[in-house]
């Protein structure tokens, strides 16, 4: 019987699968031995639940349609809080914060009707009252207002405690209620390239009497203060090229941990997090070292870090709650999402014990375990590049249990650009991965220079270079592919999203190794994002390309809706319809330029979908569509 063909292996893992397993976590709380997570559930058209366990127990908080989701700075990010007695939440219908009474089970209200938008809480029980960030989108600003404020729990009059800074996130009372630090940043600055941590005192009835910017400024990148138990600051920041944590003494900051790894990731949402305290003395951390993430304890006062042995390949969303067992030793606890190379994100737990030897498990699993043999594991490997230095990613070769590789072939090749472009890809499972390589595909998914993981000077090559360095990364990396013989050079396609997206249309531009490819809801007019595009990427292109209009003529040579004559493959565009961060304008003016010129051109469209696509059978239709559209395009070669 003839083996089908590269790309057409009949394969378990289909798009239908991805989204029944598609559920995504995030956000764990714990309360005392109560847990709290969302999830957001494709099948629920992308509802964001908060789920909550108690000694066994799993329910859901809101029952369906209440969505739990926060819109601010598009993004969105860390849209509740849990104490003891209340939870506080964004709602999505109306994007107004409600408490939740866990006696009572009863909502009520906190802020009111407008066009406002909230996140990243911090309760006060000192004063009665909830800290946030507080978005104003009213239609008088050009641009929306960043603020924090203060909402006492008694009423609804609401007090701006800071306000000033473009941009502010982590909010963060210490033990003793006296002192209030969070980040603040200003355009043109992205919080991954100049942010600032600001300690204010404040007096009995909480008002700021004083301030100090005590880190940050002059292109260092602090990310995640909080405070220990004991009263001490800590932070991450990326004053050495690498984000290690640090604490502040008073006077300077020291490093805890000094490594060559990064124990902070680029603040693209709120309430991100990478570190918690066990005790006053322990510090429990993840960090990403070429790439893969690892666990530790960091023991404060010795300044060391004992690696935990564990199989995860990506960590994330780490939360502690600080133990004291009654005698000489600290017992802490620690949840955090955690997903290996097998399986998908899960929560995980992990509880200390004498001399560090902690156990670290996963809590429960929201996903089927998928058999190994239809899994393609990644392989590291660093390229040279074409304009002399090295660029990083990961090779996937085909896999599938009932099709074995032909030697007298070669498969297809999906190169896979990840979005930001200040961003990373993990090797953890990721079923968009299996998908095609299970068919036959090989994947190769780069991490090209601008991406984070590998210290901050990797991380700023692509400054200025948005458009070049990247290209010539995605084409030095099928090169070196094709120097191994490892993949068919006449059948190579390239796919990403939103800023990925952008690299896809400008490799397949300005490239020459691409012979087809797919951009979800992704830029071809660099001009145009720069003049139409949210508040917290308004400036981003002023690190990436220039600044606009000033440098309109570079903004123009590296869009590829200037040079579409250049362009002459096939191309498919996923869009949904209400994208406010790459409106579907951008789409509809590539494919109308391509369609002119008798390209093969491919124009999906989503109507209720945003920035990404979060419905299952939207999800499911653009992954069969996509497929579909390279089975036509390496038909013909």
């Amino acid at each position: 019987m003839t083996q089908p063909s590269y790309g057409h292996w009949p394969s378990p893992i289909t798009a239908d699968l991805l989204t029944s397993q598609g559920i995504r976590l995030s956000d764990p709380q714990a309360v005392g031995d109560t847990l709290y997570w969302l999830e957001s559930r494709p099948q629920e058209k992308g509802r964001s639940v908060l789920v909550c366990e108690k000694q066994g127990e799993r329910r859901d908080l809101l029952p369906a349609p209440h969505s739990i989701r926060t819109r601010i700075q598009e993004y969105g990010g860390a849209p509740y809080l849990a104490t003891a007695d209340v939870i506080f939440y964004v709602l999505d219908s109306d994007q107004r914060i409600y408490a939740y009474d866990l006696h009572t089970q009863t909502s009520r209200a906190l802020t009111p009707e407008g066009a406002y938008r909230y996140a990243d809480f911090c309760i006060d029980p000192r004063r009665n009252r909830l800290l946030a960030i507080r978005e104003n989108c009213s239609s008088d600003n050009q641009h929306p207002t960043s603020e924090i404020i203060a909402i006492p729990l008694d009423n609804v009059q609401l007090e701006v405690l800071v306000s000033g800074a473009d941009f502010y996130s982590n909010p963060r009372l210490s033990p003793n209620g006296e002192q209030l630090s969070f980040l603040r940043w200003f355009h043109p600055h992205m919080p991954w390239d100049n942010t600032e941590c600001v300690i204010a005192q404040l007096n009995a009835q909480g008002d700021i009497i004083s301030s100090v910017a005590i880190a940050g400024g002059n292109n260092e990148s602090i990310f995640q203060p909080q405070w220990s138990p004991a009263g001490e600051l800590f932070f991450v920041s990326d004053r050495s090229n690498w984000w290690n944590i640090y604490r502040w003494t008073g006077a300077e900051a020291e490093a805890i941990c000094a490594l060559d790894a990064e124990f902070a990731t680029p603040q693209w949402v709120f309430g991100m997090s990478t570190y918690g305290f066990l005790s006053a003395s322990e510090i429990f951390c993840c960090f990403s070292q070429q790439g893969v993430w690892q666990l530790g304890v960091i023991n404060i006062a010795q300044k060391t870090l004992q690696q935990i042995a564990q199989p995860l390949r990506d960590i994330s969303a780490v939360c502690c709650q600080a133990m004291n067992n009654g005698d000489s030793e600290n017992k802490g606890q620690a949840y955090f999402l955690g997903a290996t190379a097998t399986q998908g994100a899960q929560l995980w737990f992990y509880e200390s014990g004498h001399y560090h030897s902690g156990v670290c498990a996963p809590l429960h699993n929201t996903q089927f375990a998928l058999d190994s043999r239809y899994l393609s594991q990644a392989e590291a490997i660093t390229f040279p590049t074409r304009d002399g230095e090295t660029a990083h990613g990961f090779f996937y070769a085909p896999t599938n249990a009932d099709y074995k590789i032909a030697p007298a072939n070669l498969p297809p090749l999906l190169v896979m650009c990840h979005g930001g472009p200040t961003g990373a890809t993990e090797t953890s499972l990721n079923l968009k991965i299996q998908f095609w390589t299970s068919r036959g595909f090989a994947v190769l998914d780069v991490n090209y220079r601008g991406s984070t993981g590998y210290g901050r000077a990797y991380r700023d090559r692509l400054k200025n270079n948005w458009g070049i360095t990247d290209v010539i990364d995605v084409c030095s990396g099928v090169d070196y592919l094709v120097a191994q013989q490892r993949i068919d050079k006449n059948k190579v396609a390239i796919r990403g999203s939103s800023a990925g997206g952008y690299t896809v249309l400008a490799a397949l531009t300005f490239g020459d190794v691409f012979k087809a490819g797919a951009s979800l809801y992704g830029i071809g007019d660099l001009e145009a994002l720069a003049r139409d595009t949210h508040k917290f990427e308004a400036h981003y292109l002023d690190s990436l390309v220039g600044e606009y209009p000033a440098q309109q003529k570079i903004y123009r040579d590296r869009s590829p809706i200037y040079h579409i004559e250049q362009l002459n493959c096939p191309v498919i565009f996923l869009q949904g319809l209400q994208d406010k961060v790459v409106p579907p304008a951008q789409a509809e003016a590539m494919v109308a330029a391509l369609q002119e010129k008798g390209i093969m051109t491919r124009y999906v469209t989503f109507e209720e979908e945003g920035h990404g696509f979060r419905q299952a059978q939207n999800m499911q239709r653009a992954l069969n569509e996509e497929l579909a559209f390279y089975h036509t395009v390496f038909s013909n070669h």
